[in-house]
């Protein structure tokens, strides 16, 4: 008599260990141990075909060639591939991924969400017989991945793109060999003030996330903060550069040229002009759009102001178009502030203050934030008499992008 339960107990300590053909041999083991009414025994303990532990018995018994190592079962055992049996489902699932190849504004799926479950009906429609989660293997074997869009492109390139690089390169160097402040200027994205979502996450308790609005509608007692940024750094040598040191003006009123040169403004008044005493000029790198854009009127006339406060002279250089991330402020201050407020709702403007000010990074970043508290009219015009009574002299390479404004009387202001 069969002892099927010496049998159940051997099973149940190799089971977790055992794959496919383990199991197979295992229980052909078994049926043979036993003799007659092994097999039928072996089935019912394991769960396996009889003609399962027949090709076991085979195998033991080498009437059937021995599955080569490292396989689990004879080459050509198992159901075919579905790309074996469907001679033309990989084309049609390329198809229906890149429709745009086709140049047909009607293919299928060209407005629709390429989720797994939609190709899949994709495909039945076709006449394929695929699940969703085929559609996922097969995509992995063609090479797709899930991937979020990229910002890369951003407007045309000029044919004298590279050539402003230089040219701003050749003018940062000059500056720092002449122990003038050289700084970037920009306007980080606005901020909503209260407790809404920030992107990021931050360690919590377990089960017990920082709440948040549902819904990012401005809050008019607080609106949006608009930093305005502006890294430089102390020469050390002709090509070093130390002081990792940036300012950071915290608007609360619109972003317009002149609450953007009044940030230069409180840069010197608290850090620049200590740093600089001697300076006689100051080069400004900034984007060609937005508040300090290469055509905004504003800007200009307020430099002019700035130029004559300060009795120095300001050279502007404008990053060619397309190409503010190119910016150095976006990656030497910017995408600190970002880090480290990750997760925390900005709610209320002493609050983002804290937060740029805990700036740091290994290499001994530090940042200085100040609220602005200034209102700043939106729609102030320069007349044509104003611009031409600007002290401005352009560059003899780029004039419209590079230019400098001297004040009206070259004496040079204190600190004080």
């Amino acid at each position: 008599m069969v002892d099927d339960a010496a049998i159940k107990l051997r099973f149940e300590a190799l089971d977790a260990v055992l794959d496919e053909r383990g199991r197979r041999l295992f229980a052909a083991a078994e049926a043979l141990a036993a003799g007659r009414g092994g097999v039928l025994a072996a089935s019912r303990v394991t769960g396996l075909a009889r003609s399962t532990i027949g090709r076991g018995l085979a195998e033991l018994r080498g009437t059937v060639p021995p599955t080569v190592p490292g396989r689990i079962r004879r080459k050509g055992g198992g159901r075919k591939t579905l790309v074996a049996t469907d001679a033309t489902l990989l084309a049609d699932l390329k198809d229906l991924v890149e429709p745009t190849t086709r140049g047909d504004p009607m293919a299928p799926l060209l407005w629709t969400a390429k989720s797994l479950r939609n190709l899949a009906a994709g495909l039945r429609d076709l006449g394929h017989r695929i699940s969703h989660n085929a559609v996922a293997d097969l995509l992995r074997t063609l090479g797709y991945s899930l991937q979020a869009n990229r910002k890369t492109l951003e407007g045309t390139n000029h044919p004298d793109r590279d050539a402003q690089f230089e040219y701003i390169n050749d003018q940062v160097k000059q500056a720092l060999v002449a122990r003038e402040p050289a700084i970037s200027v920009d306007t980080k994205k606005k901020e909503l003030v209260g407790d809404f979502k920030n992107a990021g996450r931050e360690y919590h308790p377990k089960g017990r996330p920082e709440p948040v609005r549902v819904h990012d509608f401005v809050i008019p007692a607080l609106g949006r903060a608009a930093p305005y940024g502006v890294p430089h750094g102390e020469p050390l040598s002709n090509h070093d550069i130390a002081g990792n040191t940036g300012w950071v003006s915290l608007g609360i009123d619109r972003d317009t040229a002149s609450f953007a040169v009044n940030a230069i403004r409180s840069w010197w008044r608290e850090m620049g002009c200590a740093r600089y005493p001697e300076a006689t000029r100051l080069l400004v790198t900034a984007d060609c759009g937005g508040s300090n854009g290469v055509r905004v009127r504003l800007w200009k006339r307020e430099l002019q102001a700035l130029a004559n406060e300060l009795g120095i002279a300001i050279t502007v250089c404008h990053l060619p178009p397309g190409t503010s991330k190119w910016n150095k402020i976006e990656h030497r201050l910017f995408s600190f502030i970002t880090q480290n407020w990750r997760g925390k709702p900005l709610v209320s403007y002493q609050t983002i203050v804290q937060l740029i000010t805990a700036t740091t990074t290994d290499t001994g970043l530090k940042v200085h934030c100040e609220i602005d508290p200034n209102t700043y009219p939106a729609g102030v015009k320069v007349t044509d008499a104003e611009m031409d009574a600007i002290n401005i002299e352009p560059h003899e390479f780029h004039g419209d992008w590079n230019y400098t404004i001297a004040p009206d009387t070259l004496i040079r202001r204190d600190c004080s």
